[in-house]
């Protein structure tokens, strides 16, 4: 017997080509209105306009630092890392005691042996959270490999509780805001844009990193065996390069960004808090997808972005309390029509 088709609708189908032109449509739109919007916000009050913009990229380069380990770990195992947040955690953490209990900086001031503490505390840091981060891949990611993505996604979401467990023990329940900075605290006024001192250091030793670890992935030996790992693991092992040793080294890298994006962090804001790895952790990652994870040069102008947006969503805005929501409803956005990020590019799946 027939089916029968009287309550059968008709089902509206759009060509690609249909599809194509409305997420164009739908982008240009949206790009648009946020043009208007900044337009508009920097004609009304220039001043404030770029404070929000400088703040915003002083927060995108420590985004930038963190998001380099998710796209790392994930271009080379395609596993998402959900406890790189709490590793940077803990490297404010060990900065703040490094340099309270260790060094005896209790008030913030500048002096060559504040220097010379806060490069010490940054070798220091990023040496912690490389071996923290070797050690979970050693003893959990790694024999994992082989096993349904689902189960190294849910060991990563388990190792981010252990960390956050052990950060709060270290630092507690509550925030702490007591910590000393050795960075400059002026400002250059021009025109009433205030340019923080320590703005300039965060970037002075930011873009220094983030250049090295691009030469490092691009250029060198074993830059090139991540990259040859990152596509075939089987043939990598082939053309002889030590598969385990490069996702180790992968690991140490993410891990070292971390410590120093801690540091920086710690010195920069001033507050330390056992649950800073969930918050900064999630705009981090939305990064590392805004640029196209996987990819290293889009996770740095993903983090500068989201720092910059955020910023100005702060400052001229609807405000620190929507600005999650204004990255995360940007993030749906970009993930409805370009799901592949802003430097990504569409693989076929493997089989």
């Amino acid at each position: 017997m027939a089916q029968s088709t009287i309550f059968a609708r008709p089902v509206l189908r759009l060509s690609v080509r249909g599809r194509r032109m409305l997420a164009r449509v739908t982008g240009t739109l949206v790009l648009g209105g946020t043009g208007i919007w900044l337009i508009s916000a920097m004609l009304n009050n220039p001043v404030l306009f770029f404070n929000s913009a400088l703040s915003g990229l002083s927060n995108g380069a420590l985004y930038a630092l963190v998001a380099l380990g998710y796209t790392l770990v994930y271009g080379i195992i395609e596993l998402i890392n959900f406890a790189h947040g709490d590793l940077f955690m803990l490297g404010t953490l060990v900065a703040g005691f490094m340099m309270a209990n260790i060094f005896g900086h209790h008030v913030s001031a500048v002096s060559v042996l504040g220097w010379l503490a806060f490069l010490v505390a940054m070798v220091v840091c990023m040496a912690f959270c490389a071996t923290v981060n070797v050690t979970i891949e050693f003893f959990a990611y790694r024999r994992l490999r082989k096993a349904p993505k689902l189960a190294p996604l849910i060991t990563a979401v388990g190792i981010s509780f252990v960390l956050q467990q052990v950060g709060l023990i270290i630092n507690g329940s509550g925030q702490k805001s007591n910590w000393a900075s050795v960075l400059p605290q002026g400002v250059i006024n021009i025109g009433g844009v205030k340019i923080e001192h320590k703005f300039l250091v965060v970037v002075a030793v930011t873009v220094p990193l983030l250049l090295a670890m691009t030469y490092l992935v691009n250029q060198t030996t074993i830059g090139k065996a991540m990259r040859a790992t990152a596509q075939d693991q089987d043939a990598a092992r082939l053309m002889g390069i030590n598969i385990n040793r490069t996702i180790s080294f992968a690991f140490t890298l993410g891990g070292g960004l971390a410590g120093a994006a801690g540091l920086m962090y710690q010195q920069s804001v001033g507050t330390t808090t056992y649950d800073l790895g969930f918050s900064l952790g999630l705009i981090a990652f939305t990064s590392a997808v805004l640029g196209g994870i996987g990819n290293l040069n889009g996770a740095v102008v993903g983090g500068v972005l989201i720092g910059l947006i955020k910023g100005l969503n702060d400052g001229v805005g609807l405000g620190q309390k929507w600005g999650q929501t204004v990255v995360f409803t940007i993030l749906i956005l970009l993930m409805v029509f370009r799901p592949t990020g802003l430097f990504g590019q569409s693989t076929g799946e493997k089989v």
